[in-house]
């Protein structure tokens, strides 16, 4: 789906912000002032406003309400509090100057690390105080915002037996189903590798050698909405190779989820910390664990001849089967719900989250005024580098080492890492020297490059 802008991204979780019902208040609170008189918050990422199709909303949320609005024409208002960016719309060079000192700046960023390697560095992630990312570290964390809940890996799976025949028709034992290629984790690498030790049927773009059945399974938003034609047929297959777009400390994507709703099992590569998570000890293979795209397959092949051995990996679907008391809880403690109406979903939540701290804010200031000093200002909250920090890529298969000149990825996506934190850098130092013309951004950016020269 396209935003208001016209950018592209990758499907929309569940409940995300595209579906958000503009009536949405929040919890209510015995906040009485006027509209007049409320903190104002200012979604800056006008492709992501959960208020549609208006431009203003009173938001009422457990310590007081706010106005929020994406009318830019509030930004420089002294009533205007906070700016809310959408991670994958935030450009260092459009950033608003000079930042003015009254106003927090928030980040929401649910997407992958791959849409804007800015944040990834520290210069980039400290320009915010508030942030809502994948990392449990974050303010208001949005790690299982692809899990609706155990319910949904619970779902039965297909049985062994019809799996086993399904094999005998000639299909493999391992799915493959990407059609976004050349990505910071470059996982096309890892598989075609993986394809010479064992049959893996892949249907996407990406290393395509095999049709699907029917034009209506070949029409790509049948896949990316869970249709259950779709469903029925990806779910025989006994493994999915989940390989996320990006590598980062509790980035977790339907890529991972949807298999183990469906009982197929995961061959994962993304998040390193993804045990944490899981719903028991057996229920994905790490391809990590692996010496070699051989070694795996050598794996694979004999779980496929081993169907009690295979099903120990579905075990989490059982009764009682899910034994990781963290993922429990942190599903019961989320305030915000996937799919769920009787809860907001993550945007609306985090708005509130930032309606709350800004309300505490205002009144320290007063307090702070009122004793003349007595009382200490509030002091600024920062956004810390585990707030998303992901590493800088690698290669699926081999080291940097043994890429060609010419290889593309390397071209692409190692640039673009370390490009990235110069221009958190250069912002950095415009916001530091309350730099008001943004078009002297490039002028700071060459400055950077030139500092970096003389250092090597």
């Amino acid at each position: 789906p396209c935003g208001a802008d016209g950018w592209a991204q990758d499907p929309v979780p569940p409940g995300a912000a595209f579906v958000a019902a503009a009536s949405y208040r929040g919890p209510g609170n015995n906040d009485t002032r006027s509209n007049k008189a409320l903190p104002i918050l200012l979604w800056w990422s006008g492709s992501l406003f959960p208020h549609f199709p208006g431009d203003t909303e009173r938001i009422d949320c457990p310590r007081g309400s706010c106005l929020v609005t994406r009318s830019r024409r509030v930004a420089r208002h002294r009533r205007t509090k906070a700016l809310i960016f959408y991670g994958t719309d935030f450009r260092a060079y459009e950033a608003p100057l000079p930042r003015l000192p009254h106003q927090t700046w928030a980040l929401f960023h649910e997407e992958s690390p791959m849409n804007n390697y800015v944040l990834s560095h520290s210069p980039g992630i400290q320009l915010f105080n508030y942030t809502a990312t994948f990392r449990r570290e974050s303010d208001y964390p949005l790690t299982l915002q692809w899990l609706p809940g155990t319910g949904y890996l619970r779902a039965p799976a297909v049985p062994l037996a019809e799996k086993d025949a399904w094999r005998r028709k000639g299909y493999g034992p391992v799915l493959y189903m990407q059609s976004h290629c050349d990505v910071p984790s470059d996982r096309d690498r890892y598989v075609r590798e993986l394809m010479k030790y064992i049959q893996v049927d892949s249907y996407g773009k990406c290393l395509h050698n095999r049709e699907l059945p029917s034009e209506r399974l070949r029409d790509t938003s049948t896949a990316t909405t869970e249709d259950s034609e779709f469903m029925t047929f990806i779910a025989r297959y006994k493994f999915h190779l989940a390989l996320e777009n990006a590598i980062c400390d509790d980035y977790m994507t339907e890529k991972l989820w949807r298999p183990m709703h469906l009982g197929a099992v995961p061959v994962y590569r993304g998040s390193p910390a993804v045990r944490d998570w899981m719903p028991n000890n057996l229920s994905i293979i790490l391809i990590d664990d692996f010496d070699s795209p051989r070694e795996l397959a050598k794996y694979l092949d004999f779980l496929d001849k081993n169907g009690e051995e295979y099903l120990k990996y579905l075990e989490y679907k059982n009764v009682d089967g899910i034994k990781n008391q963290f993922l429990l809880e942190a599903l019961e403690e989320r305030e915000w719900g996937v799919n769920d109406m009787t809860l907001p979903n993550y945007l609306n939540g985090f708005e509130c989250f930032i309606c709350d701290k800004e309300n505490t804010r205002v009144k320290e200031e007063e307090e702070h005024k009122k004793s003349r000093g007595k009382i200490p200002a509030p002091r600024p909250h920062i956004a810390q580098f585990k707030h998303m920090g992901c590493p800088m890529p690698t290669p699926g298969f081999g080291s940097v080492e043994d890429l060609s000149e010419g290889d593309s990825w390397k071209e692409m996506w190692l640039q673009d890492y370390w490009q990235s934190l110069d221009q958190g850098e250069a912002l950095t130092a415009m916001i530091h020297r309350n730099e008001s013309h943004q078009g002297r951004f490039w002028d700071y950016m060459h400055e950077i490059f030139l500092k970096r020269t003389r250092q090597h």
